[in-house]
């Protein structure tokens, strides 16, 4: 199916059989896999860069002589491999939600397609600033925590694979976090929810927050729980101004 989509008028776009749903689906994936190692590919010609700018914040948490390991001789290896693929998601986002909202936007009007540009851009700003915290403010105050108990008596050597799963966890969940406002964007442009549904589901939004940093969050001290669900409440908030702007209005339902 072409994108000729985007020349439709007032009605959604045209109407596709189950097996065209299919094709449409596959093209779209085989697409953002195409992307996906465009990505790892340019991750993989700088990795030897991005390796340490991600090992940056393990290594300022090590005292004077404290040293990280590996204990199997793929274990370094499969880190960079690991990195590369991490990285090239990262760098491939835009053109992979951009495939994201092209497999989407035939159930829109044509109005709505226009917010094409809005929603990858506000996509892929929620991955880099999702990544960013956790990389410059999440991770590297858990994992000095954890290092706080290293002493004399104790030496904190940690193996590279248990601390890249950790940081990864970390990443990839506040990722994940910051892509609220898209959601909620995409949501309120299809009438799911509106400003006033989020506001009146404020504590109970609470609640599921602090429960979502409970999970990510490696340790169970409040501390490092509220460092993941205080940004994750800006969000919130920030998801219920982008509902009351972008939501649709009841004008056009009491018209009908």
């Amino acid at each position: 199916m072409s994108d000729s989509w985007f020349d439709d008028d007032d009605e959604g776009g045209g109407k596709m059989s189950f097996l065209e749903h299919l094709d449409e689906l596959r093209k779209r994936i085989i697409r953002a896999l195409v992307s996906l190692c465009l990505g790892i590919a340019i991750a993989a010609f700088f990795i030897d860069d991005i390796y340490s700018f991600v090992m940056l914040p393990l290594r300022q948490a090590l005292r004077p002589g404290e040293t990280m390991i590996y204990t199997y001789p793929t274990e370094a290896f499969m880190l960079y491999i690991r990195i590369a693929v991490i990285a090239g998601l990262f760098i491939a986002a835009p053109l992979i939600f951009w495939q994201v909202w092209l497999f989407v936007a035939p159930a829109l009007y044509t109005k709505e397609r226009r917010y094409a540009i809005p929603f990858v851009v506000l996509s892929s700003v929620g991955v880099i600033s999702g990544a960013a915290f956790s990389h410059y403010v999440a991770f590297p105050l858990m994992w000095k925590f954890f290092a706080s108990f290293s002493s004399e008596l104790v030496s904190f050597m940690p193996r590279i694979e248990d601390s890249f799963s950790l940081y990864m966890r970390m990443l990839l969940g506040m990722a994940a976090i910051f892509q609220m406002p898209a959601l909620v964007f995409f949501l309120a442009r299809m009438g799911v929810v509106n400003a006033r549904w989020m506001a009146r589901q404020f504590k109970y939004a609470i609640l599921v927050i602090f429960i979502v940093a409970a999970v990510i969050t490696p340790s169970s001290d409040m501390a490092s729980q509220a460092i993941v669900a205080v940004p994750m409440i800006g969000l919130y908030i920030i998801s219920i101004g982008i509902a009351w702007m972008f939501g649709k209005k009841k004008k056009a339902e009491d018209e009908l």
